[in-house]
C-alpha cells in the first residue's frame, strides 16, 4: 500500500486513559487538523510477564476496550486494537496508514518511559512526531516544587502547595464532544479475544465507576473500617483511566477534603516516582537498603496464604487472594507485619501485591510499601510497629471483617501466631538500628 497516496491521519494511542470523554491527549489529537484513528496495543512486553492466565487487570482492560468499541461504533469509527510489541506495531501502522502525528498521554513508570522513548525515536526517523500530554494526575513532575525549586519529599507541605495552586482551570474537563466529527470514518475493527492472547475470563463484576455522594459525606468516618463498604473502590478505574481524575477531584473538592487528600497522595507518589526513579528497585532512603532482612521463604508463604495467626492480617491476605482487592487500612497492617514482624524485604510484598491487586499502580503501591517499611518519603519511623491485635480491636471491633474472611478464627483449626508481637517489635527495631545507625 502506498501510504503517501492514502488520506493523512493522526493516531491517538490509548494506554492508561481508556475513555472517550475528558481525555487530554485525545482532545488535542481531534484538534490536530487530520482525521483521528484511535489505537490500543495489548503490549506483550507486559503481558508475557504475567503468570496468571486469569489476570483480573487484563480482563478489566479487555472489557473496557469492548465498551469503548461500542461507543466508537456509534460515532461511525472504530478503535484499532493490536496484540504484540509496540515498536513492531507502530512500524506496521506507518506502512498501513499515512500517519502525520501520534498523540498520547504521559506515563511515568520506567518501562513506559523507555517504551515511549523507543517509539518516539522510530517515529521521528520517519518524520512523525509523538505528542504527549498530562491526563492521569492533577499536578505532575515539576508543577509542585518547594520554594527552592526542589521536589517535595514530605507530604504535608506538598499537599498545602497542591491545594494552594488548585483552581478551576486544573479541574476543567476537555470538551471532546465538540470535536467528535474529527474521527476517521471506518467500519468496526475486530478486537483480539482473551483466549487469543493466552488469557481466560473470570467473568467477575468490576467495581463501580462513580463514588456515591452519600459515601463521601461519611468517608472520613468509615474509610478505616474494613467491615463496611466505606472506601471509594475506584482505584482500578483511576489506574486504567476509565474515569477522569479531574471529574473525581471536582467531586471530592465539593464533598470530602479527606477523599481529596487521598487523590493528593496519589499525585505525590507520582511526582516521587518522576524525581526519584530509583524507588522502583531501591529504598527511597538508600541506607534502608542495608537492612539485614530474614527473608524466610516459609514465613513469606504463610503470609501470602493468610495463615500468620494474626486474624486481621490473614483476613486481608485472603480477601486479596480471592477478590484481587484489599481494604486500604488492612493493606497497611499486612505490609507492616511482613516488614517489621517477619523482617521480610518490602520488595517481596510489593511484588506480591503487584501480582494480585486489580488496582495495582506502581507509584502508589511502591509508596505505600516504603511507608510501611519506613524506607520511603514521609515514611512511618522504623520504631513504629503496628500491633495487629490492637489494630483489629480499633478498626474491626466486632470482628465482622475477620469472621467474613477467617471463619475458623477462635477454633482449633486456626494457627497460633507466627511470632509474638513484643519480641518481633524489639527484633525489628534492633535490626533497623544497625542498618540506619540511628537510635530510637
Amino acid at each position: 500500500m502506498n501510504t503517501l497516496s492514502s488520506p493523512p491521519v493522526t493516531l491517538f494511542w490509548y494506554r492508561r486513559d481508556l475513555r472517550l470523554h475528558d481525555n487530554a491527549g485525545l482532545y488535542h489529537a481531534l484538534r490536530s487538523g487530520y482525521p483521528v484513528l484511535p489505537i490500543f496495543i495489548f503490549d506483550r512486553n507486559i503481558l508475557d510477564q504475567l503468570d496468571d492466565q486469569r489476570d483480573r487487570r487484563v480482563e478489566f482492560i479487555h472489557k473496557a476496550i469492548l465498551d469503548m468499541q461500542d461507543e466508537f461504533r456509534e460515532l461511525g469509527t472504530s478503535l484499532l486494537v493490536r496484540y504484540g510489541y509496540p515498536l513492531d506495531i507502530f512500524q506496521k501502522l506507518l506502512q498501513e496508514f499515512n500517519v502525520q502525528a501520534v498523540y498520547t498521554n504521559h506515563d511515568y513508570e520506567q518501562y513506559a518511559l523507555g517504551r515511549d522513548t523507543a517509539v518516539a525515536g522510530m517515529l521521528r526517523e520517519n518524520g512523525v512526531p509523538l505528542h504527549t500530554f498530562k491526563d492521569h494526575v492533577i499536578f505532575e513532575k515539576d508543577e509542585i516544587l518547594t520554594g527552592s525549586r526542589t521536589p517535595y519529599t514530605v507530604f504535608t507541605p506538598y499537599s498545602r502547595n497542591w491545594m494552594g495552586k488548585l483552581n478551576d482551570f486544573y479541574l476543567r474537563s476537555y470538551p471532546i464532544d465538540r470535536h467528535q466529527h474529527a474521527f476517521c470514518k471506518i467500519s468496526a475493527q475486530p478486537v483480539p479475544t482473551l483466549g487469543e492472547m493466552g488469557f481466560q475470563p473470570l467473568d467477575e463484576a468490576f467495581p463501580r465507576k462513580t463514588v456515591p455522594g452519600d459515601l463521601l459525606k461519611t468517608y472520613q468516618q468509615t474509610r478505616d473500617l474494613p467491615a463496611l463498604r466505606g472506601t471509594s473502590e475506584v482505584g482500578i478505574h483511576l489506574r486504567f483511566g476509565t474515569v477522569s481524575i479531574r471529574e473525581l477531584a471536582r467531586q471530592a473538592r465539593e464533598s470530602s477534603q479527606t477523599f481529596l487528600n487521598e487523590l493528593i497522595w496519589r499525585d505525590f507518589y507520582f511526582q516521587v516516582l518522576h524525581h526519584f526513579p530509583h524507588v522502583e528497585q531501591h529504598s527511597f532512603r538508600r541506607e534502608y537498603d542495608n537492612i539485614q532482612w530474614r527473608n524466610n521463604e516459609e514465613d513469606f508463604r504463610r503470609w501470602c496464604e493468610g495463615r500468620t495467626g494474626y486474624p486481621i492480617v490473614d483476613a486481608g491476605m485472603r480477601q486479596l487472594n480471592e477478590t484481587g482487592w484489599m481494604h486500604n487500612r488492612v493493606r497497611m497492617i499486612a505490609a507492616s507485619f511482613l516488614c517489621k514482624h517477619l523482617l521480610i524485604d518490602w520488595r517481596w510484598g510489593e511484588a506480591y501485591f503487584g501480582k494480585k491487586l486489580r488496582d495495582y499502580d506502581l507509584a502508589a503501591n511502591n509508596g505505600g510499601w516504603q511507608w510501611a517499611a519506613g524506607s520511603g518519603t514521609d515514611a512511618a519511623p522504623y520504631f513504629r510497629v503496628f500491633n495487629p491485635t490492637l489494630q483489629a480491636q480499633k478498626f474491626d471491633a466486632k470482628g465482622e471483617y475477620i469472621r467474613r474472611w477467617v471463619p475458623e478464627f477462635n477454633s482449633l483449626n486456626y494457627p497460633q501466631p507466627m511470632v509474638e508481637h513484643t519480641f518481633a517489635r524489639q527484633r525489628a527495631v534492633e535490626t533497623y538500628q544497625k542498618a540506619v545507625k540511628k537510635e530510637v
